[in-house]
C-alpha cells in the first residue's frame, strides 16, 4: 500500500492557509469534537480516581529530568547492557542514516510489518522502504486506516482521529474487496458497519501478514539503561506480534527516550496511560532485550528473540539537549496536550504539516526543521492562544508556553528578510511614530475617534480593510487605547 510522501505536508502551503481550510471542513470538525471529548473525560476521570495524583505527577518528572540530565552516561549504559546480551544497537545522526542502517537490516527481506512508531514517521521510514521493494504493513488499527487512506497520522496517540466511522467503511469496502457483504448490517452494502465488524475486518487482513512477516519494525516508549531494554506500551497487542511474529525485530526509538532504570519506567508509566488515554496502564506492556530466560542451563532468549536491533535517532535532539529548549526532551508523547489544546482541536493534525502537533508540534517542529527540511515551521509558535491549558495538563511539567516564546523570540531576533513595499512602509511608519511619543499619542487619539465613527455606537466593527485577518473571524471591539487603559488600572490599584 502506498504512502503519500511528507513532502506534501512540508510544502510552501503553511499553518494558517491549512487551518482556514480544516475549519472550513464540517467533517473534520465533527469527528475532532466527538473524540475530543472522550479524551477529556477519560484523562480527568483516571486522575480524579487517585489521591496523590500531584506526587505521582512530581516523580514523574524527576524521573525524566535525571533522564534528560544524564543523557549521554545513560545511553552509553544502556548500549554496553544490550550489547552483553548479544542485542545490536546503531546509532542513526540523521533521519537518513537512520532510513539507510533499517533498509540494509531489512536487505533481502520483503514481508516488513509495523507497529506504531512516530518516529518512523518523523523520518519518512515507509516511504524509503517502499522504494527499496519492501512491502510495508501498518498493524496497529488506527495506522492501517490511514495507510489505506494514504495519509499521515492526525494525533500522536490517535493517528485516525479525524476520520469519521463514514469513512473509515468506505475506506475498507474499497480496498478490502473480498470480505464477505455477508457481514454488512441488513445485508445492505451501503449500510454503514459497526465499528467492531470494521476491527475485526481489518483483524483478518492484518493477521496474514504477522504470520508471513519477515521483519518486524516497532518504536518504543521507554529505553531502560540499567537493563538494556526496550519498552513497549501498546492497547492491541499489534506491538507485541510485531516483534515476536518475524525472525529480526527492529526497535526504533530517539534518544530521549532513555530512562535511568525500572522506578523511574514505573514513575512515567504512572502518568503515561492516563494522560494518553485514561487508561492506569495499556493493556499490553512488553520488555525486549531484558534478562535471558533460563530453562535448566538452556538459554531461552536467543530461541524466543531471534535478531533484536535498537536504531536510536538523534536527528537534531543533541542540538536541542544543549539549548534553551531542553526541557522539551521529557516528552513522553501522550498526547494531552493536544487533547486540550483549543487550536488543535479545532483545525486537527495536518493543520501542522508535520508529524508533530498541537503545543508539542509547536516546539518540536521549528526546532527539528533545518534536520528535517521543514518549510513552514515559523508560522507554528505564533499559533497559540497562550491559555496554558497544555502546560497545566503536562505530566512531566513541560513548560510549553515559554518554550513557545522564547522561539517567538528567537525568530524576531533573526536578520529581517527582504519585505514587501507594504510591509517596510508599515515599518518605517511605526520607526517614526515610536521615535515621537507626542506624535504616537496624536496619531492614536485620532485612530480611535474614527473607528468610532465608523462603529456608529455599536462597540466594535464587523470590517476594516486594514486588519481583516482579524475582522474576518471576529469583530474588533472599540473602547480605549492600551495606554488609557493600563493607566486606568494603575491608578485604580496603586503599588
Amino acid at each position: 500500500m502506498p504512502l503519500l510522501s511528507l513532502s506534501f505536508f512540508s510544502s510552501s502551503q503553511g499553518f494558517r492557509q491549512k487551518s482556514v481550510a480544516a475549519l472550513a471542513n464540517p467533517t473534520l470538525r465533527a469527528a475532532l469534537d466527538k473524540a475530543g471529548t472522550g479524551f477529556l473525560n477519560a484523562r480527568k476521570k483516571a486522575f480524579d480516581e487517585i489521591e496523590n495524583s500531584s506526587s505521582i505527577k512530581a516523580r514523574a518528572q524527576q524521573a525524566r529530568t535525571r533522564a534528560i540530565d544524564n543523557m549521554a552516561e545513560l545511553l552509553l549504559l544502556f548500549e554496553r547492557n544490550a550489547q552483553a546480551k548479544g542485542i545490536h544497537v546503531h546509532w542513526a545522526e540523521t533521519a537518513e542514516q537512520a532510513c539507510a542502517i533499517i533498509i540494509d537490516l531489512c536487505r533481502g527481506k520483503k514481508r516488513i510489518i509495523k507497529g506504531k512508531s512516530m518516529v518512523s514517521e518523523e523520518i519518512n521510514l515507509n516511504e524509503a522502504l517502499l522504494k527499496n521493494g519492501a512491502e510495508v504493513t501498518e498493524t496497529d488499527l488506527g495506522e492501517y486506516i490511514i495507510q489505506l487512506a494514504n495519509e499521515t497520522p492526525s494525533h500522536i496517540i490517535a493517528p485516525a482521529v479525524h476520520k469519521t466511522r463514514a469513512q473509515i467503511d468506505a475506506l475498507f469496502r474499497y480496498h478490502h474487496e473480498n470480505i464477505e457483504e455477508a457481514k454488512v448490517a441488513d445485508n445492505n452494502p451501503k449500510a454503514q458497519r459497526t465499528s467492531v465488524l470494521l476491527v475485526e475486518e481489518a483483524r483478518q487482513k492484518i493477521r496474514d501478514k504477522f504470520l508471513q512477516a519477515e521483519v518486524g519494525i516497532t518504536g518504543a516508549n521507554m529505553l531502560i539503561a540499567t537493563r538494556g531494554a526496550g519498552l513497549l506500551l501498546t492497547n492491541e497487542g499489534n506491538g507485541d506480534l510485531s516483534a515476536i511474529m518475524p525472525q529480526r525485530h527492529i526497535m526504533l526509538a530517539g534518544i530521549e527516550k532513555i530512562i535511568a532504570d525500572d522506578g523511574d519506567a514505573a514513575a512515567v508509566l504512572r502518568v503515561l496511560g492516563r494522560s494518553a488515554s485514561g487508561q492506569s496502564l495499556g493493556n499490553y506492556m512488553s520488555l525486549y532485550g531484558a534478562q535471558p530466560l533460563q530453562d535448566n542451563g538452556k538459554d531461552l532468549h536467543k530461541d524466543l528473540h531471534k535478531d533484536l536491533h535498537f536504531v536510536l535517532l538523534d536527528n537534531g535532539r543533541s542540538k536541542m539537549h544543549s539549548s534553551a529548549w531542553r526541557e522539551m526532551l521529557r516528552c513522553i508523547r501522550c498526547g494531552a496536550c493536544l487533547n486540550h489544546c483549543p487550536v488543535y482541536t479545532s483545525v486537527g493534525g495536518h493543520a501542522y504539516g508535520w508529524v508533530y502537533s498541537g503545543p508539542m508540534g509547536k516546539v518540536l517542529t521549528p526546532l527539528l526543521a533545518e534536520t528535517s527540511k521543514q518549510t513552514s515551521a515559523q508560522e507554528l509558535p505564533h499559533a497559540s492562544s497562550f491559555c496554558g491549558r497544555c502546560v497545566e495538563v503536562c505530566p512531566v511539567g513541560i513548560p510549553l508556553t515559554s518554550l513557545m516564546r522564547k522561539l517567538r523570540e528567537r525568530d524576531f531576533e533573526k536578520p529581517l528578510q527582504p519585505r514587501g513595499l507594504k510591509t517596510r512602509l508599515a515599518c518605517a511608519v511605526m520607526r517614526l511614530l515610536f521615535a515621537h511619543p507626542r506624535l504616537y499619542r496624536f496619531v492614536i487619539a485620532c485612530f480611535l475617534r474614527v473607528l468610532k465613527l465608523l462603529a456608529r455606537g455599536r462597540g466594535h466593527i464587523s470590517y476594516l480593510p486594514t486588519i481583516t485577518a482579524w475582522t474576518d473571524t471576529r469583530d474588533l471591539p472599540i473602547n480605549r487605547s492600551a495606554r488609557s487603559a493600563i493607566a486606568s488600572i494603575r491608578t485604580s490599584y496603586p503599588r
